[in-house]
């Protein structure tokens, strides 16, 4: 079933479905415009850009490039046309299609590339805020290919909303003005983000300021009027490829041959089930949707329906689970198309029958190592990667109930600081391990010219038993992508409950031996539980994450985002 979505705008969108007002787009509120589906977006300004699309007759991809060029405005700090993504799109009929938009390190990128002269690692912001950390963007690549297979609208038309946002103002809003302040760093690294986000004495401009990015504005028109070529060749190319290299202070800077020869690809998805729900995702070179549909087929043996959802014994062994998959995750996962990956023995069945029966009820696993899955290379080492930060997810399905998930980023709050055309520019290469060897044992993500770093994205599509679409899902967040990609799913299968109510369960995460539960929820007054199953190590904190998910209810799609975030995306 489709839901329709109405109000003051229907008559508007009806008519031909002309563009939206101004002040509809611009607002903080998304459009009231009339349309079959449902958009989710961490902004409601780049949901609106969504379903302006789907009130035009867009496809789901459609709207789901229009939500990312949007972002790229109204949430700088975390994603758009700096940097990269991955998208996965599942139809009624059940096929699935898979794009690679992921960032590539410089082909003249060596593997010692994060290490100095006398081969330490050099510090992580050293790394970060310069020319090194920066990979070849690939959105508006993985946007075009996506867009020619699938789009309905002219691609100038996607383009519309963002244009509007960047030229005629949005209101900063909480959220953006605390990450401009807390990554000062980053975000007021080069002059024009400075003229951009700033005062004169180098505070954030308050919430509320109507910002303005004429700049961003031009180059998002040149896109549209160019296509993917005045991104990928051209002054835009150059300035991008001079800004780069101006700021990396060693050999293997980006040139202006790595930004022409830039590719997006098509993958071959990676699919599972889940108590006879068909779960498809990305897989390498990220790790994400392997690691969710390791966790999930690690847990189908337990009746966590029974246990319930307020249970601290359902989330031990989630908690367990999660261990197991990124034990996995470390070792074999990175870019497949320069490394061996076993893939098909990573999500095999027989083989996390095996490794599920390590997890027990009620004691924590020691130490947890990597499993042997048919096909796993034996020299292979887990490497040294930063923790990942930033990243925006979202989700449409359309009137045709194809669903399209997304998930964008820039890697750590305002990539690497350095900006170009108007946007800024990622440090995705910080995903990759600085170490190249470790114990004399290669690391499978080195870095290495031409490579994808690995990710931890997990943009899912989910189908019912029947065969019908039921859900598309993912998140923001670096490592804890896959864990909260789980979770939702677990909510919503196991636990029957709401697209509201899936993203806003408490948080549990291991990191390593360290267990963290969510400050301000159950959790913290169960911690001493918890510890009682083996979980020395329990710390509180608040939850470092950002879902969104399109669900289908019996009334309809259902889009939410993250509640956590709604404090911080009005402005007062």
């Amino acid at each position: 079933m489709i839901r329709i979505f109405s109000g003051p705008l229907m008559a508007m969108a009806l008519a031909g479905c002309a563009t939206t007002t101004t002040q509809s787009v611009i607002d903080t509120a998304p459009t009231a415009l009339a349309f079959a589906g449902a958009v989710s977006a961490a902004d409601p300004r780049a949901q609106a850009a969504g379903e302006d699309m789907l009130a035009r007759g867009g496809s789901a991809t459609d709207a789901a490039i229009a939500v990312m060029l949007a972002l790229t405005v109204v949430e700088p700090q975390s994603s758009g046309i700096g940097g990269g993504g991955f998208l996965v799109r599942g139809t009624a009929d059940g096929s699935v299609g898979t794009y690679d938009g992921r960032e590539t390190a410089p082909l003249a990128a060596t593997p010692e590339r994060f290490l100095d002269e006398e081969g330490n690692v050099l510090p992580y912001m050293e790394a970060v805020r310069s020319g090194l950390s920066v990979g070849v963007p690939g959105n508006i690549a993985l946007a075009a290919k996506a867009h020619a297979a699938h789009g309905k609208l002219g691609w100038a038309t996607l383009f519309d909303p963002a244009i509007r946002l960047a030229r005629e103002g949005f209101e900063m809003n909480p959220r953006l003005h605390g990450m401009l302040e807390r990554a000062k760093n980053r975000s007021a690294h080069t002059e024009e983000a400075r003229a951009l986000f700033f005062d004169a004495a180098g505070n954030p401009l308050p919430v509320g300021t109507r910002l303005t990015n004429e700049r961003l504005a031009r180059t998002f028109e040149a896109i549209a009027a160019g296509g993917p070529r005045a991104f990928y060749t051209g002054g835009l190319a150059r300035e991008i490829a001079e800004t780069v290299s101006a700021d990396t202070p060693r050999d293997g800077a980006m040139s202006y041959a790595d930004i022409t020869g830039y590719k997006a690809k098509t993958r071959d998805g990676v699919c599972g089930t889940y108590r006879a729900y068909r779960i498809c995702t990305m897989g390498p070179p990220t790790s994400g949707g392997i690691a969710v549909l390791q966790i999930l087929g690690q847990l189908e043996r337990f009746d966590l329906t029974a246990l319930g959802v307020d249970n601290p014994a359902t989330w031990h062994l989630f908690v367990e689970s999660q261990r197991l998959a990124y034990a996995d995750r470390e070792l074999y996962l990175a870019d497949s198309d320069f490394v061996s990956v076993p893939v098909a023995g990573l999500v095999d069945p027989e083989y996390l029958d095996s490794r599920s029966a390590l997890i027990e009820a009620d004691t924590a696993l020691g130490t947890v190592t990597a499993g042997i899955p048919e096909g796993a290379p034996t020299a292979v080492a887990d490497g040294n990667e930063p923790e990942e930060h930033g990243t925006s997810h979202f989700a449409v399905v359309d009137a045709n109930s194809t669903m399209v998930s997304y998930t964008s980023t820039i890697e750590g709050a305002f990539g690497s600081g350095l900006m170009a055309g108007g946007f800024f520019l990622n440090n995705e290469l910080t995903d990759f391990s600085r170490s190249p060897v470790v114990d004399g044992k290669l690391v499978a993500n080195r870095v290495e010219g031409g490579k994808r770093p690995r990710s931890s994205m997990s943009p899912t599509v989910v189908w019912d038993p029947e065969g019908k679409p039921f859900l598309a899902v993912g998140a923001a967040g670096g490592s804890t992508i896959p864990v909260q990609t789980a979770r939702a799913i677990i909510g919503a299968i196991d636990f029957q409950l709401s697209a509201d109510e899936i993203l806003g369960l408490p948080f549990v995460m291991a990191f390593g031996d360290r267990l963290l539960l969510e400050k301000g929820t159950w959790l913290e007054d169960r911690a001493d539980i918890f510890r009682s199953l083996g979980h020395r190590q329990v710390f509180l904190r608040e939850a470092p994450v950002k879902g969104g998910a399109v669900l289908r209810t019996a009334a309809g799609w259902k889009a939410a985002r993250d509640p956590r975030l709604a404090d911080q995306i009005h402005t007062p």
